[in-house]
């Protein structure tokens, strides 16, 4: 590569028709190169670049010149084994992973900050501190969810729910799997059969087939079917938390952030036409606030994701027509709240545009948080009507919504976000007793118990350890406070609390500590405001 990059090469793009690019690349013996070709759509124009001795098929575009690399600003960074095109039934190839600067301190600033990252990638501190695991036998994208990663998201999960009844939100429990038949109303079954996981023969009309769910949506819809509707029941709010199945490729499962079976905050709210606009900014609201609350607003981007004229037929339902009007309201909708947004071409749901909430991981890797979604089609195609005011059948919007997202990776986040030291209000252990006698154990274990009465989540180290070491393994696992119990505490009815970033509290009342800790928790106060 240095060598390359000291002879400094030109970089010459050139197109061949179908025919010749295929040939080409059989003449070349690059198999995987021709199976490409053949896979493109037939007005594909295929291009190729050539540098120096080596020419390769590529979209491009690429730099002018090799010479725009200095050789010390380049380095390989990994080297492993990747299933051709992700599908683990075809060829094991090796992946080879590298950067490249114009200069050498731009590197260097590059490698700083992805040792950092790897501080706080979540795959690896969120193991380390014991929030899951993953198993082979159990499968790729399958985590297990241990003791502290179960109380995060169980507390999330409650929160979320009580926020959403708060607004108005009505609570629905629904089914993991449905027929074959409830997705093909909804479309799924034409639209991302590929994605969802099959119990039967999908293509056998004569045997009963199930899929398990890879959304809520037509579940949702039954309970507005439930019975006969009018505009006084509308907007209608359901929400659910709900478990999700999708077929991920098995090169893209990462940790928490890409699994294939995830539970999320989603909700659907069935509405009139009026009242579409200040429907969806309380959904707006409701995910920020949400975001916000956590600590994640402020690092979140917005997309406003649009479909693709240019590929109607084999991914998105309705018309031109539908299509331009639904997005003409949303794109209104977006400006009028003062939404500050990019555009996403292709990157809409199949029913509907979107607004998605974009996160970046500690490698910079974008995913969807939270998604708003107008859809004027499925209404129609479930047969959902309600009756307006002047009597007559109409049939309703709905916009399909998160709160929070995906649990398992709104988790990643947070232990990224905040090097696994979560707030103290969501943290698996939020206080940890450290007696320092054997007299102080029965007191500690008394403080417990009356803690835990009331909600909070404390234990106690009664190990016959020194107080050092044990303050050091409850900094190291990210407990909020410690709180130390010695004989002149039992003796002046105190205790001695430190926090894990502001350091020692001093000696307080265990009912002044319990005042403190409530306003900590009740508040959501993250430690960067304490």
């Amino acid at each position: 590569m240095r060598k390359i990059c000291k002879e400094k090469l030109k970089l010459e793009r050139f197109e061949l028709p179908r025919a010749e690019a295929i040939q080409f690349m059989e003449e070349k013996e690059e198999p995987y190169k021709v199976e490409l070709i053949n896979d493109l759509p037939e007005d594909a124009v295929i291009s190729f670049y050539k540098q120096g001795e080596f020419t390769d098929l590529c979209a491009g575009p690429h730099l002018d010149s090799t010479g725009r690399i200095k050789g010390n600003g380049i380095k390989l960074t990994a080297c492993n084994a990747a299933y051709w095109r992700g599908d683990s039934n075809r060829q094991t190839l090796q992946r080879i992973y590298g950067v490249a600067f114009p200069k050498k301190d731009q590197l260097d600033e590059y490698l700083k900050a992805q040792e950092e990252a790897k501080k706080r990638d979540h795959n690896k501190l969120g193991r380390e501190l014991e929030y899951f695991t993953t198993v082979d036998v159990i499968g790729q994208g399958l985590p297990i969810l241990l003791p502290k990663g179960a109380r995060v998201i169980q507390t999330l999960q409650r929160w979320v729910e009580d926020t959403e009844q708060q607004r108005g939100y009505l609570l629905t429990k629904t089914p993991l799997m449905a027929k074959r038949e409830l997705y093909k109303i909804s479309g799924h079954w034409d639209h991302y059969l590929d994605g969802m996981f099959v119990l039967g023969d999908p293509h056998d009309e004569t045997k009963e087939c199930f899929a398990l769910r890879p959304m809520t949506c037509p579940f949702q819809y039954q309970v507005f079917l439930n019975r006969g509707r009018s505009y006084r029941d509308l907007p209608m709010r359901l929400g659910e938390t709900s478990t999700l199945f999708r077929n991920e490729d098995s090169g893209e499962m990462h940790g928490l952030i890409r699994v294939r079976q995830f539970t999320i905050s989603e909700g659907h709210l069935v509405l009139r036409p009026e009242q579409l606009e200040e429907e969806f900014k309380g959904c707006l609201d409701l995910a920020k606030y949400c975001l916000d609350t956590v600590g994640l607003l402020d690092k979140c981007t917005f997309r406003f994701s649009q479909w693709d004229p240019a590929n109607p037929n084999n991914k998105y339902e309705g018309t031109p027509e539908q299509w331009d009007e639904a997005q003409r309201v949303m794109g209104q909708i977006l400006d009028d709240l003062d939404v500050n947004y990019t555009i996403g071409i292709d990157e809409a749901a199949f029913y509907g545009p979107k607004l998605d909430i974009q996160y970046r991981n500690v490698y910079g890797k974008e995913d969807t948080l939270v998604t708003i979604q107008i859809d004027m089609l499925l209404a129609k195609q479930f047969g959902m009507e309600y009756v307006d005011v002047d009597g007559q059948k109409k049939i309703p919007y709905i916009i399909h919504r998160t709160s929070l997202g995906c649990y398992e990776r709104t988790l990643a986040y947070l232990i990224e976000e905040y090097a696994g030291a979560l707030p103290c209000w969501m943290a698996p252990e939020q206080v940890r007793f450290l007696p320092v006698t054997d007299r102080a154990a029965d007191r500690c274990a008394e403080l417990v118990k009356a803690l835990n009465a009331k909600g909070y989540r404390a234990e106690a180290d009664y190990r016959n350890e020194k107080i050092g070491k044990k303050i050091r393994e409850a900094q190291i696992e990210k407990v909020p406070y410690m709180v130390v119990v010695g004989d002149r505490d039992l003796e002046n009815g105190t205790v001695s609390p430190r926090h894990r970033a502001a350091g020692d509290l001093g000696a307080m009342s265990f009912e002044d500590f319990e005042a403190l800790l409530k306003k900590v928790v009740d508040e959501k106060i993250k430690d960067k405001d304490l």
